[in-house]
């Protein structure tokens, strides 16, 4: 199969989504891998690595769009690279079209084969190509939340870990998956007071078990909702619903009874965001305030840090692309459940049902379009 990457034009992405190390796989494998020049600069991979490792240099995204039947990528394509794409073209990357409907109709009416990275589920719940950026933007979380407390950024000039006679400041975390994991880990290394909410008892009774009863783990509902909200300086909102929107858990008017000055970070912005008043945001224009409440709303947290997240990212992508571009996407979906579930569009269908209920459309399975084993 030729396989093709492109350097990611989302403002500030510095993650690629093929390393040397990938390229040389997939041509190990008796593969052909086409690269934008500059696409691993971000990374901190030079193109004379891509070049060492055998892949052949396009000068434009046009040429990698053209020849590549696979594109590997990070992110959702941009605007102005719908119309490089070309009809039963496979798109490996995360997607999240549940919270992007313009996106969605494109990859429909061109008829391009939507891989996406985030609903990839070799078992029920299980998410292993979302999981390590989740990991990282949950740590990441906590990092940026406790930079914006600070005064000279707006925040309430509150120290997490707090001092000797100085009460520690207070996280709360809404959810409790691989985000919310990682977020509670860093919160806690920094000394903070952490509380986290889930609608899963068994979950924050493992939370509770692993960090042996130094974190608050509480039911989510409306009253442990407003509780956290009033005594928190840092809120983290890392609520995921596999494939489908988030859930709005904190309204507008929710806002005013946080404390002046404290911090919301919601990870959950490229599902659309689980507070009313999340908006994407940029690494270079990270914050607004709503209500006197600083919003960190960045859609890309993990490419801050592209050479860990590269890293981590196509350890994880890998065995799945190299076994679709073995066996083709047909023949790769009908032995594994785990890539048939990753299929949100095909050839002008919507396979997803998450995506398809979040805009009221129609799902067509994929075992209606592909004969699955």
């Amino acid at each position: 199969m030729q396989v093709g990457t492109v350097k990611e034009i989302k403002r500030h992405e510095y993650r690629v989504g093929l390393t040397p190390a990938c390229v040389r796989a997939y041509i190990g494998a008796g593969h052909t891998v086409f690269f934008e020049k500059g696409a691993g600069d971000g990374a901190g991979y030079e193109d004379q690595e891509y070049l060492a490792a055998g892949a052949l240099l396009c000068e434009t995204p046009d040429e990698v769009y053209k020849f590549a039947e696979m594109v590997v990528k990070v992110k959702e394509p941009q605007p102005s690279e719908y119309s490089l794409l070309r009809k039963d073209q496979i798109l490996y990357t995360y997607l999240h079209l549940a919270a992007d409907e313009t996106l969605t109709d494109e990859l429909l009416q061109r008829q391009v084969i939507g891989l996406a990275y985030e609903t990839v589920e070799p078992d029920q719940g299980t998410l292993p190509l979302l999981r390590p950026m989740s990991e990282i933007a949950g740590r990441l979380s906590v990092q940026e939340g406790a930079r914006f407390l600070e005064r000279p950024q707006g925040g309430r000039g509150v120290l997490l870990g707090g001092v000797p006679s100085v009460e520690k400041g207070k996280v709360a975390i809404l959810g409790a998956g691989v985000v919310g994991t990682n977020a509670a880990k860093m919160a806690l290394g920094l000394g903070a007071q952490v509380t986290v909410l889930d609608v899963n008892i068994d979950r924050l009774a493992y939370l509770d078990d692993i960090f042996q009863g130094r974190i608050t783990t509480l039911s989510s509902n409306r009253a442990h909702l407003e509780q956290v909200l009033e005594e928190s300086d840092l809120v983290i909102g890392a609520v995921l619903v596999h494939g489908k929107r988030a859930p709005r858990l904190v309204t507008k008017d929710d806002l005013q009874r946080m404390k002046k000055g404290s911090v919301i970070v919601d990870v959950a912005v490229d599902q659309g965001g689980c507070f009313e008043t999340t908006r994407p945001t940029t690494h270079d224009d990270p914050v607004f305030v709503v209500h006197d409440v600083l919003h960190y709303c960045v859609a890309n947290m993990p490419g801050a840090v592209s050479r860990t997240s590269t890293q981590a990212l196509t350890a994880a992508t890998l065995p799945y692309g190299l076994q679709v571009a073995h066996l083709g996407l047909e023949e790769a979906v009908r032995g594994s459940h785990a890539l048939a579930r990753g299929v949100n569009t095909y050839k002008g269908q919507l396979t997803y049902p998450g995506v398809a209920e979040a805009f009221g459309r129609r799902v067509t399975p994929l075992d209606r379009l592909i004969r699955l084993q």
